[in-house]
């Protein structure tokens, strides 16, 4: 995806999240997209923050109070608050709005909404980029890969990485019905390979300049070009120098590789053949923002958005090959992401450009992230990777430093280099397609025939069902691949599953796995914990037709875990021994020998971790010491909260005694005399596992001060310290007066010496 600077050489493109417009890698020998989208970021016009309320906030119970407000217009309230002129932007649910403002960073803006009670969350929002056997002429020449579709073929010995798609088209070569969105630069309608595959779509960039088609939000997706010239730089909205550069059209090339008209006698095939192409624009001049791509998220799965016109025509795939370089997914893409998967709609990103870690979108939980390989099946230099790859597809590359690129993967395009001329084709010389933004179309179009082929399937049987059927990596003269860190893996290696996902897409295999017979999994709790007994079910496997399941077999394929029970039965009990992930896989075959693969993989989350910090860290008679629990944290695996602490003083109490409460993320101490005490915090998370650390605080006697006794009444022990009482009071004030008589006399003798 090339979510931050879109590809606009004409020639390589692939968008995938982080920035399809990649610089060319290092190695000689292999060609990738050709720029690299700006990391400095341009000097901001305007804070955009992406802020949503809680659900039981004065302002959400203002606004359910009010039956005219649609949605939440708030920055009138939170103007007053923060002595800032906020503005209202679009919204992006019923809790969920964009504020701007001016004079203030968007850093520094969403740390200062994030401290208000109202508000659950705020984030900068962020500019995203993109990453960049039919009749069809361009598919019979695929023995010559540069002017051919090379990537649709059964794999062979030379085209390790192709998709096997005829395989999956003698099963189906998809139903008009099922929908797949494209979202990204647009599209150009006129493409004689897109004719009739398109519907209506919607254009959600808000901002004119970034469009450049003279407006805002409206319903033409068209693409218009993204050209951009040195005088667009400081005037549109995040165009810097690295930006300057031709149009790429990105989408008509991502949307020709999953529908484009097949079997026609011209031009291309899709993969998807005959499900039809929802274009909806994002991505204009210089990319585009988080908000607009989050709400046309929603929009392609049916869901609503304020101020714009209801989807006639839900996807049942969504495709990005775009993003950003952030390695983790923010709350806000993910309150999305989980909203169109609970609406049935499957999610496919590229994983980006980079040779780095995976960015947002496709590091979201449930979205199937996709890396890129080269045709012999080895990860392509460029391809970002790690663990949250999903599977693998052929991104294009050109094996030879010289001469026409041999491995692209050829597409619809079109010839202008500012706004559009002829319609025409991706090649191996004037424009190629290279980059993880040309793999997830691949993917986004398998699983669109395989929804074809089973209406039934949810989001996560299509992943379920991606993964089981996908082929091993090959073994090759290269290095493995190693877990991404700050520098980037630019050169080819050789795949594995912890960081290329998988396997390599097999389009046949996964139609054909979901076609009459599936296998399910459902796994309780939700959140597995270690040391305790997880449910795994696949009483929901299926069969279509007279057959029934007949067997079930359990594996553990990764992780540490092992089974309690029988393994050869519809429901099984795996106990996790750690913190981590653990694959678990479940065969099922009917009366007919047919079967059915289905893995899952369980987030087992560890007991949580208690930290304590000080404040002073070496306190005297008399100070209070602030004990902060902040850091405390949770296993970083699921879902979990820390649900409760509790400081206790177990050792020195009559040193000090708590002030104020005893059970919340901080507390307060009171120094009452010199000497060691300690004290000791329990945390709990919310699946009631608890960890216990404690400090050990040493109170000096400060400077002169004597250290009154300790009465004998005083309480000690654990739970409270030593209580003060009138005589230990009175004790001190006693001492107190005495030393500054005692240093007065001092200091007049010597006056008179």
């Amino acid at each position: 995806m090339k979510i931050t600077s879109f590809r606009r050489t004409a020639a390589c493109l692939g968008l995938v999240l982080l920035a399809e417009l990649a610089v060319a890698p290092a190695w000689s020998a292999e060609r990738g997209p050709l720029r690299r989208a700006s990391l400095v970021q341009p000097a901001e016009a305007e804070a955009r923050v992406i802020v949503k309320f809680k659900a039981d906030s004065t302002m959400m119970r203002a606004l359910a109070a009010n039956p005219n407000a649609a949605r939440p217009l708030q920055a009138q309230a939170l103007s007053s608050r923060l002595g800032l002129q906020l503005s209202d932007g679009h919204a992006l649910g019923a809790r969920t709005q964009v504020l701007t403002a001016k004079g203030i960073g968007s850093r520094e803006l969403a740390a200062r909404l994030s401290a208000q009670s109202d508000v659950e969350y705020a984030e900068v929002d962020e500019r995203v980029r993109a990453f960049a056997a039919p009749n069809d002429p361009r598919y019979l020449t695929s023995p010559s890969p540069a002017a051919g579709q090379w990537y649709l073929r059964a794999p062979n010995a030379t085209l390790v990485s192709a998709v096997n798609a005829e395989a999956a088209w003698d099963i189906t070569t998809g139903r008009s019905a099922v929908v797949v969105a494209v979202l990204d630069t647009g599209v150009r309608r006129d493409h004689p390979d897109l004719a009739g595959k398109l519907l209506p779509g919607y254009d959600f960039i808000a901002n004119p300049l970034n469009a450049n088609d003279g407006d805002g939000r409206d319903s033409d997706p068209s693409d218009p070009g993204d050209w951009v010239e040195a005088a667009d730089v400081g005037v549109v909205t995040g165009c810097t120098n690295e930006d300057i550069g031709d149009s790429i059209w990105h989408g008509t090339q991502t949307a020709g590789l999953i529908g484009a008209a097949t079997n026609n006698s011209a031009g291309m095939a899709g993969i998807g053949r005959d499900v039809m192409v929802l274009p909806v624009r994002v991505l204009g001049k210089c990319g585009g923002l988080s908000s607009d791509i989050q709400a046309a998220m929603l929009w392609s799965a049916g869901l609503t958005i304020s101020g714009v016109p209801a989807n006639p025509n839900p996807a049942k795939v969504i495709n990005m090959s775009l993003g950003s370089s952030s390695t983790t997914c923010s709350q806000s893409y993910q309150d999305a992401v989980n909203a169109v998967l609970a609406a049935g709609v499957v999610v496919v990103a590229a994983a980006g450009n980079e040779g780095l870690a995976v960015g947002s979108p496709a590091n979201c939980t449930g979205v199937i992230g996709v890396a890129g390989v080269r045709h012999t099946g080895t990860k392509v230099g460029y391809s970002n990777l790690g663990d949250k790859v999903s599977i693998s597809a052929p991104a294009g590359n050109c094996f030879n430093s010289a001469g026409a690129c041999l491995y692209p993967l050829l597409t619809t395009s079109n010839s202008g280099s500012r706004g559009p001329v002829a319609n025409t084709y991706t090649d191996g010389t004037n424009d190629l397609t290279l980059g993880t933004s040309f793999s997830a179309p691949l993917v986004a179009g398998t699983a669109a025939l395989m929804i074809s082929a089973n209406s039934s399937l949810t989001p996560a049987h299509v992943l379920a069902a991606l993964r089981s059927t996908a082929r091993s990596f090959p073994a090759t003269s290269a290095a493995a691949c190693t877990i991404p860190t700050s520098t980037a893996q630019n050169n080819e290696c050789n795949c594995t599953t912890s960081t290329c996902g998988a396997g390599l897409l097999d389009a046949g295999a996964a139609v054909a796995a979901v076609g009459s017979l599936w296998a399910t999994i459902n796994v309780a709790p939700a959140y597995p914990l270690a040391g305790r007994n997880v449910a795994l079910a696949g009483s929901a496997s299926t069969v279509n037709g007279s057959a029934a399941v007949s067997t079930y077999s359990w594996q553990i394929l990764s992780g540490d875990a092992a089974f309690s029970g029988r393994v050869d039965q519809p429901s099984a009990t795996v106990i996790p021994s750690a913190a981590g992930s653990v694959v678990v896989r479940l065969t099922v075959t009917d009366g007919s020998g047919r079967s059915a693969v289905s893995a899952t993989t369980l987030s087992v989350s560890g007991a949580p971790v208690a930290a304590i910090a000080l404040t002073p860290t070496s306190p005297t008679v008399g100070q209070t010491v602030a004990l902060d629990g902040s850091n405390s944290e949770t296993s970083p695996t699921g879902s979990l909260t820390i649900s409760n602490y509790m400081w206790t003083i177990t050792g020195g109490g009559g040193s000090g005694s708590f002030v104020g409460a005893t059970n919340a993320e901080t507390a307060s101490l009171l120094t009452s005399a010199a000497g060691n005490l300690t004290v000791t915090l329990t945390v709990t998370d919310s699946a009631n596992q608890q960890s216990t650390t404690s400090a050990r605080i040493t109170v000096g006697a400060g400077l002169g001060t004597p250290v009154p006794p300790v009465p004998a009444s005083s309480s000690g022990g654990g739970g409270g310290g030593g209580a003060l009482n009138l005589e230990w009071l009175l004790t001190l004030i006693a001492s107190t007066v005495a030393l500054s008589l005692a240093s007065r006399r001092q200091r007049r003798a010597a006056r008179l010496r």
